[in-house]
């Protein structure tokens, strides 16, 4: 068979397999393959192990069984899939793959066989290429579509997570659609993973190939990761639906880079989605609290919701955002999403996230697994990078439930060690009916004062009235800074008499002003940082995984001592006390960054743009940046992608300095 001319000129070798006679049924494949009807949920083992020798038989079959065992199986998971790194380095004399024998002495069969004996299934991964992702390069399908797929049929497997490197060039379309056309030739029901990372948008496209397409790059286990690869999947709800989803990658749940409330916010905003929920940690060493966020089973059922709806964007100004997703029954999923460092009132109402217009609404906190009535308003302040999500309804039954409440904080919550400072709090009447006998309480962390100088009570709180509340907030002297957890506690009874307890935490930051003269930004304590991959560095470049594996910042071939380095989608926080006039830096991409990486900076002085640059390039010398930031109380370094999406966007704000 001749070769195929690949669009960079190149000449790809002709396939090993000839593509076989298909049989009738899949002559003419149709749109869908009748699987994935709700999105897949399972188990990948990449996030947690990637390569490294943990990766093995023992693993696979432990996961199984922990399914079983810890309720998973029946909270909906159903697929416990391989990733790269099984198979050995070189087909076998016929050509066909084999199981590395280290990792799956018993063979891939063998397990899974083990993995359906749970009642569950079994997914396996190869690269819509020569080779696979992985650095040592074991064979990919490209050119053996038809008896890998067979042979994938053979052992039994259920799924196929199909890659896209070392693809040779050849059209992503034409490849995909090969061994679309190769799994319907086996007559195995096998669920179609287009791993392509969105390169070629296949939202436009692959809904007649496969019932999930990757929508972006691979996502890592930081809050800046999750964030982008979120915000890059939420336009694209129309082309998800039954057998056809987008996929925004695996979980990231429980591998320890984010915080609880940031895992929850992750697997909130993938059911809104109608993303697939594979987790991605290693469930031997997961935390009861891990567990308890991945078997939420009101979350679940947002995801799996038979409509099969992805959840639309109604509004993100200033980092709060509302997310509405239809359900079956008619009523909606509403994620109030807090993409800032610090607590965030979001609101919305019944009539603006679709529902008809009604006396009353049930409303109902999937994370809480409570109930409320509610006049319409959605409502909630929301802790930094938290997500409230809630399925509201108006179903008649709203009188039912108590009348819900708003716990909100009005004030800034930077503290000054020794100093009192007043915090004002508000709760807020939601409810069709009254909330009666109401109380608020505020406490903090031991050796703190606390004391209400205004009333913390009322009789009544109808709809739309509030109880405010001034607070005297003494840090002791000494407390070292850094955040701290403040708790409103809200106690009231419903008209028929139940006792009804709302809280909300509040992060407070103990802050100290900074010194006086010109110094290091960089080297003052960070109010908060979220960074695209791996942590914010100190006078490095930004590695991209763990903290301190990074380089000395090189911009244009320019080496500098101090500053940070980070990786867009980038935003640093720094209390600045209103005592500082001028911000300054050397910026641009990293010279690690190769001849890729396209960034833009900006510095912004309380919610006021103090300077910016326009796009930058690695090809570009540093720059210089100042900033005019007199009387800001807080200061934020802020990295964007350049507008051309992530894509090794490794940015330094070299010689940061500050004058205050």
């Amino acid at each position: 068979m001749a070769g195929l001319l690949c669009a960079a000129g190149t000449t790809v070798p002709a396939v090993a397999d000839s593509p076989a006679p298909a049989p009738d049924h899949a002559a003419a494949p149709q749109s869908g393959n009748g699987l994935a009807l709700t999105p897949p949920m399972g188990f990948n083992n990449w996030n947690s192990t990637h390569c490294r020798a943990e990766f093995d038989e023992s693993m696979v079959k432990g996961i199984a069984d922990i399914f079983v065992e810890k309720g998973l199986k029946e909270a909906g998971y159903e697929y416990v899939n391989l990733d790269d790194c099984w198979a050995k380095p070189q087909r076998n004399a016929e050509g066909k793959l084999e199981a590395d024998p280290q990792r799956f002495p018993n063979g891939i069969k063998e397990v899974a066989d083990y993995v359906h004996s749970k009642g569950l299934k079994i997914g396996i991964y190869t690269s819509a290429g020569t080779k696979t992702c992985d650095s040592a390069g074991l064979p990919g399908a490209l050119g053996h579509e038809y008896s890998d797929a067979q042979q994938f049929a053979d052992w039994g497997i259920d799924y196929l997570k199909y890659d896209n490197c070392n693809n040779l060039g050849v059209d992503a379309k034409q490849r995909y659609t090969t061994m679309r056309d190769a799994l319907a030739a086996t007559g195995r029901p096998i669920v179609y993973s287009i791993c392509e990372w969105g390169e070629n948008k296949p939202w436009e496209w692959a809904g007649g190939l496969g019932n999930l397409w990757r929508t972006t790059g691979d996502i890592n286990d930081s809050w800046g990761s999750m964030l982008s690869i979120m915000k890059q999947n939420l336009p694209l709800a129309a082309a998800a639906g039954p057998g056809h989803w987008n996929d925004p990658d695996m979980l990231e749940v429980g591998n320890g880079g984010m915080t609880d409330t940031e895992y929850r916010t992750h697997f909130s905003m993938w059911s809104v989605m109608a993303a697939p929920l594979l987790i991605g940690s290693d469930l031997r060493k997961a935390s009861a609290e891990t567990f308890e966020i991945l078997s939420n089973h009101e979350v679940i059922a947002v995801d799996q919701d038979p409509l099969g709806k992805q959840g639309t964007v109604l509004s993100s100004a200033g980092g709060r955002w509302v997310v509405a997703k239809e359900m079956q029954d008619g009523s909606r999923a509403v994620a109030l999403f807090n993409e800032t460092g610090s607590a965030q009132r979001i609101a919305t109402t019944a009539e603006a996230v679709g529902l008809p217009k009604a006396d009353g609404y049930t409303m109902r906190d999937l994370w809480e697994h409570r109930s409320y009535n509610t006049a319409g308003t959605l409502a909630a302040t929301v802790p930094a990078h938290g997500t409230v999500l809630l399925r509201v309804a108006a179903d008649g039954k709203w009188a039912a439930h108590p009348p819900a409440v708003e716990l909100g904080l009005e004030s800034s919550p930077l503290v000054e060690a020794g100093r009192t400072a007043t915090l004002t709090t508000t709760v807020t009447g939601l409810g069709r009916t009254p909330a009666k006998s109401l109380s608020a309480l505020l406490t903090g962390p031991a050796g703190w004062q606390l004391k209400a100088v205004s009333p913390t009570g009322s009789p009544t709180l109808p709809t739309g009235r509030s109880l405010t509340t001034r607070w005297q907030v003494t840090a002791p002297a000494g407390t070292p800074t850094g955040a701290y957890d403040l708790t409103l506690d809200a106690r009231y009874r419903s008209p028929d008499g139940a006792r009804v307890r709302s809280t909300v935490p509040f992060r407070t930051h103990v802050v100290a002003a900074p010194p006086a003269g010109t110094g290091y930004l960089g080297d003052l304590p960070q109010l908060s940082a979220t960074n695209g991959w791996g942590p914010v560095e100190r006078d490095t470049s930004n590695g991209e995984s763990r903290a301190g594996d990074g380089k000395p910042l090189t911009i244009g071939g320019t080496v500098f001592a101090k500053g940070l380095g980070v990786h867009a989608d980038s935003a640093v926080e720094f209390y600045t006390g209103r005592t500082c006039t001028t911000v300054t830096a050397q910026v641009g991409v990293d010279g690690e960054s190769g001849a890729k990486g396209t960034v833009a900076f900006e510095v912004w002085a309380d919610g006021r743009k103090a300077a910016s640059t326009g796009v930058l390039t690695n090809a570009m010398p540093a720059q210089p940046l100042t900033a005019d930031v007199s009387g800001a109380q807080v200061v934020r370094l802020v990295v964007t992608d350049g507008g051309d999406g992530i894509d090794s966007d490794h940015a330094d704000w070299a010689d940061l300095r500050i004058t205050c």
